[in-house]
């Protein structure tokens, strides 16, 4: 994953804000509530154990509320991990800008994904755990990821230094292969999974992944 991430992608949430939904209320208010109970269930529930009459229960809301805005709990899901996306990216930006010390803009990027992926960790471990269980999971999680490593090839070919490094290579497969990378060390470290549960262990290890792949010449002794 990008080192943390400038837009979100995926279609608009497809029913209007303002309205009145069935239990009278204001439907933008009840879809909040709806999206935050939902994350609040996630931090000590399994996605595949949660059913919609939890999340109605837990939101206060009724079932014809729930569905005027979210189709299912994939729905539902599917939305609050684009927020998410797209704090990341807003994250990477120092780094996407093509700054002078790209290190530095790496490692705050780095630092800043690791900080959203502890503080969003009940939803991005509900997708990294669920997207191959359901194709609206899958096709979304796959579309997210996409747009990080879309947002680093963008940089590299903008990076003088970095497509200097690269020449001859595949950038959109090393790209890729630094962004699933990163999402994996994150949900290691969300997970509590040793060493990576120590923030600048993983703040580390990925730095020097990303910086030797993209502007060091390791080849010289």
């Amino acid at each position: 994953m990008l080192p943390a991430m400038a837009k979100s992608s995926g279609p608009p949430a497809r029913r209007p804000h303002g309205r009145r939904s069935a239990d009278g209320g204001d439907t933008t208010d009840l879809r909040e509530s709806i999206l935050a109970a939902t994350a609040r269930l996630l931090t000590d529930r399994q996605f595949g154990d949660l059913a919609v009459s939890d999340i109605l229960a837990a939101a206060g809301v009724s079932r014809g509320s729930f569905y005027f805005y979210f189709d299912s709990k994939h729905d539902v899901l599917a939305e609050l991990v684009r927020r998410a996306v797209a704090a990341g990216h807003a994250a990477a930006a120092p780094w996407l800008a093509v700054p002078t010390d790209p290190a530095t803009a790496l490692r705050t990027g780095i630092t800043a994904g690791a900080q959203l992926w502890r503080q969003s960790a009940p939803v991005l471990r509900a997708i990294v755990e669920n997207w191959r269980t359901d194709p609206r999971l899958e096709a979304l999680w796959t579309e997210q990821m996409q747009t990080f490593t879309d947002a680093t090839v963008a940089q590299i070919n903008a990076d003088p230094r970095a497509r200097q490094r690269l020449a001859g290579q595949d950038i959109p497969a090393l790209a890729s292969a630094l962004t699933w990378l990163g999402e994996r060390l994150y949900y290691l470290a969300a997970t509590g999974t040793p060493p990576f549960d120590d923030q600048d262990t993983l703040v580390a290890t990925l730095l020097h992944i990303w910086t030797t792949a993209l502007y060091e010449d390791t080849s010289t002794p």
